[in-house]
């Protein structure tokens, strides 16, 4: 068994192999590398252009194991073009086998496009050479060399006929077109291929090492309480999973434990639970974000009553700086004799813009240091919970990203997801925190009268079932 960091710079040489020249393909490399080290199948749904045969050839580079095989299928295709002419020596001796060489039985990597539109005779041929990795020539049933089969289609089939095939492919990859964002790097790409990748392809007895090793990686305790708990959620999204798909996922954990050199599964390799559990397409993003919400809490984690309340406190602070005085006298009047206490000679426009803000000033309603004081420990006591929430998720950001420093597996656009998150969730709540301290700033502002007797107000009161809960 290679070394661990040996292993790890050997593997990040064939992702980056496996990706030159490709945009926004850093999931499906991922996947199909890390199934054909656990000997699964991968399934690609997309149209038509999106690099699936590609993928394919490209996976085949980094495996030195068989030959490549590349087919479409209709519904016309035969045996024969997947399996081999029959033997017309062997048919002289009254023996019925076919000349494989060259073809799916003597492949490592293969690429079935339109895999489910082939007719039954092929497809109940192909079960038993995917799962068993056997194929039944004549009278023999022979081993074969195959890694992986990368199917390839534009929808997932609803007949029961197909269903049992489809479940052969233990992970179901959706390739979609290049996004409008990257839109311009795709016109912009060079069309010349990718160089050989410089790491050395896997061995036969390699891969036969690590799946063995593999079976020593435990599932931790968080783990298996995420997937129990996953369990009901899937009944209720009518996904059903088979106890050998359960146990199929088990082993491609531990395959990606094992290939990042840890010593037992952790709930972040959970993020590879919605390519192997989805049926269907469509419910590929159910459960992302329930890994998202769930696992990594991801999603945005700034109480909405915390808003509520700096709301409530803005509005309040609002009211009180506009209250008027009580007792005020005239306005007329009050300007006369402001007037005439300031005297000299302002002019007319000037001093009457002095005495509108004197008038002003003197109207304001002032308030007791008991009500002041109030005001400012309740938000206080706000920015303390803020601040505590922020360090949680300070620590909680820096521990999730040394954590994932060494990930190989992970796909780029989800590491970018899932800190991109925690990121904007702690600028959500320092944007709170600020506006916090401005309350506390405006209430320390308002006009004082220390000779009042003023009692502390009622607390200011927002909708706080959320935090109460």
């Amino acid at each position: 068994m290679t070394t661990e960091s040996h292993l790890s710079s050997r593997l990040k040489a064939q992702l980056a192999t496996l990706e030159a020249g490709l945009l926004e393909r850093g999931a499906a490399t991922r996947l199909m590398l890390l199934a054909a080290l656990a000997g699964e199948h991968v399934l690609l749904i997309g149209p038509p252009g999106t690099a699936k045969s590609e993928l394919a050839r490209r996976l085949h580079g980094v495996m030195a194991v068989g030959r490549y095989f590349e087919r479409l299928l209709t519904r016309f295709s035969t045996p024969e073009e997947l399996f081999g002419p029959l033997s017309l020596k062997a048919l002289e001796d009254d023996r019925y086998e076919r000349l494989t060489e060259g073809y799916l039985p003597t492949a490592g990597v293969a690429f079935l496009d339109e895999v489910f539109k082939a007719n039954s005779a092929i497809l109940n041929a192909l079960l038993t050479l995917l799962n068993e990795r056997e194929f039944d020539n004549g009278q023999q049933r022979l081993a074969v060399p195959l890694v992986s089969v990368v199917g390839a289609t534009n929808e997932v089939p609803t007949e029961e006929a197909l269903l049992a095939f489809h479940d052969r492919f233990l992970l179901r990859v959706v390739v979609d077109p290049v996004s409008d964002a990257s839109f311009g790097a795709l016109l912009r790409l060079d069309a010349t291929r990718p160089a050989a990748c410089d790491a050395l392809p896997w061995q036969p007895h390699e891969l036969a090492a690590l799946r063995a090793a593999r079976e020593h990686i435990p599932l931790s305790d968080t783990v298996l309480n995420h997937l129990g708990a996953l369990r009901p959620r899937l009944r209720a999204w009518d996904i059903a999973v088979s106890d050998r798909r359960w146990r199929q996922l088990a082993s491609l954990l531990r395959s990606a434990a094992l290939t990042e050199g840890r010593e037992q599964v952790d709930p972040l390799d959970l993020w590879l639970l919605p390519h192997v559990l989805a049926h269907q397409p469509d419910q590929v993003g159910p459960l992302a974000q329930w890994f998202l919400a769930e696992v990594v809490e991801a999603a945005p984690q700034t109480p909405t009553w915390l808003g509520r309340a700096v709301e409530a406190f803005e509005q309040q602070l609002d009211l009180e700086r506009s209250a008027e005085a009580e007792d005020i006298p005239d306005a007329g009047a009050g300007k006369l004799a402001l007037a005439k206490a300031i005297g000299g000679q302002t002019s007319h426009d000037g001093m009457l813009r002095i005495v509108n803000a004197a008038l002003e000033a003197h109207q304001r309603r002032r308030y007791s240091s008991v009500h002041i004081a109030a005001r400012i420990t309740q938000v206080e006591e706000l920015i303390g919970r803020v601040d505590d929430h922020l360090a949680v998720l300070r620590v909680g950001l820096a521990d999730l990203q040394a954590r994932l420093a060494d990930r190989i597996w992970w796909p780029p656009e989800l590491l970018d997801r899932v800190l991109g998150e925690r990121g904007r969730t702690i600028a959500a709540l320092a944007q709170l925190h600020a506006r916090l301290l401005t309350l506390r700033a405006g209430f320390g502002d308002l006009p004082v009268d220390t000779q009042l007797a003023q009692p502390a107000p009622p607390p200011v009161a927002w909708d706080d079932q959320e935090r109460r809960a």
